[in-house]
């Protein structure tokens, strides 16, 4: 496993919330969505996407999300927790080299901290945002589980540009895709396998969004939304890649959990 690059889907059980937080102007009904998170296997060190909720809200979702878990109510078990997970699979945590965070809601930010010397991946303007939110997005950034100068972050800066090339090989590229939120990035995986899998994470909330049937009901701007969406599918259709996106539960069923692997 440690010579082949290799990509694991996981989830942290699923949210309760309302169909209008995932698809603009939905109706006003009770909806479901997984919580994915993912893990690369890699020569020069393993690397967790996201991690999804943490572990906390297993035992006390109110205590550690406060009033937000009243109206997105996680549904996990302590058993589901991200570092839980990959230690039952045989991951050791210390094997994480890098923890890569496509923004940091608080249904993403899992892994941050669980994975001693690994250094943390965020872009710029999503730290800078999550720190000093507007009050309509304050709701989804908890600073508890983010605001972490003891750990090793690495910040993307704008002037890097639109992919960063995680390791240098070509294997994991991160494509900044703003519009869920202003600092939002997808992952570009190409395995050893030789699959092409492109993680749109919230840029797509549904292949609905991806395939520019609807508009997602969580978004800091629409008109990024969009723009972001058109790279993504340009991505897409260059590489023949999977797209997996970040809460569809019909996709996810249908998608190789771990211990399988693309």
């Amino acid at each position: 496993m440690a010579d082949d690059i290799r990509l694991y889907l996981f989830d942290t059980g699923i949210l309760k919330c309302n169909y209008h937080d995932i698809y603009l102007n939905g109706a006003d009904e009770p909806f479901e969505i997984p919580v994915p998170f993912f893990l690369i296997t890699h020569p020069k060190g393993n690397v967790v996407i996201d991690g999804g909720t943490p572990v906390e809200c297993a035992t006390d979702a109110a205590g550690h999300w406060g009033k937000v878990a009243e109206f997105f109510t996680p549904v996990m078990t302590p058993e589901q927790g991200c570092v839980a997970q990959l230690t039952a699979m045989g991951i050791a945590p210390e094997s994480v080299r890098h923890v890569v965070l496509s923004h940091l809601h608080l249904d993403h930010v899992g892994a941050v901290g669980r994975f001693p010397g690994a250094t943390h991946v965020v872009q710029r303007v999503e730290w800078e945002y999550a720190h000093a939110p507007d009050w309509f997005a304050r709701a989804a950034y908890v600073r508890k589980d983010f605001d972490r100068p003891d750990l090793d972050w690495l910040i993307l800066e704008n002037s890097w540009g639109d992919f960063y090339d995680l390791y240098g090989d070509g294997s994991i590229v991160l494509i900044r895709s703003p519009g869920h939120t202003c600092g939002h990035q997808s992952i570009l995986v190409r395995t050893s396998a030789g699959a092409s899998v492109l993680l749109a994470v919230d840029a797509a909330d549904t292949m609905d969004h991806f395939e520019e049937k609807a508009l997602p009901g969580a978004l800091h701007s629409a008109i990024e939304v969009v723009r972001s969406v058109k790279k993504l599918r340009a991505v897409q259709q260059r590489e023949g890649a999977l797209v997996i996106a970040g809460h569809d539960s019909k996709q996810w069923a249908e998608l190789r959990k771990a211990p399988d692997f693309y």
